[in-house]
């Protein structure tokens, strides 16, 4: 009696990882805490409840995402965008940080008039082109600029 070995199995072909879930488009939930903050006429800032019920009339789901809410609201006074006028971490009332909006404001501007290094360059090498064609030592520099 021979015996015979086991037949191997069939080779199976890795798996793709599919996206199940496709990325979110729109804003992230820092601009919209900040729209929200920035659209109240409070004195004394937006208080964390009141700005979970402005993001739930604006259409997020804040009882999902809970979490982050209070994760992006702790970064934004990190950062400075928001103040927190009273209360500690997450919970409080806060208000948009007028100084540095001002400094965001200033330096867009600063960024929009600046004009791009390859110009600039060109531009200081073409002065320097045209005051070899118009000095009488034309020679003289050309011969150090070869």
């Amino acid at each position: 009696m021979a015996e015979t070995a086991p037949a191997a199995p069939p080779a199976k072909a890795p798996k793709k990882k599919t996206n199940s879930k496709p990325k979110k488009t729109g804003p992230s939930v820092s601009e919209l805490i900040v729209k929200a903050v920035s659209a109240s006429k409070e004195r004394h800032g937006l208080s964390l409840a009141g700005l979970k019920k402005a993001l739930s009339a604006g259409g997020y789901d804040v009882e999902k995402n809970n979490a982050r809410v209070k994760l992006a609201v702790k970064s934004l006074v990190s950062k400075g965008s928001l103040v927190q006028t009273k209360g500690t971490g997450a919970s409080g009332s806060f208000k948009i940080n007028k100084k540095q909006a001002e400094a965001n404001e200033k330096f867009r501007k600063t960024a929009l008039f600046r004009a791009p290094i390859s110009s600039t360059r060109a531009n200081l090498f073409s002065g320097w082109f045209q005051r070899l064609e118009t000095e009488d030592t034309r020679d003289f520099y050309l011969f150090f600029y070869i």
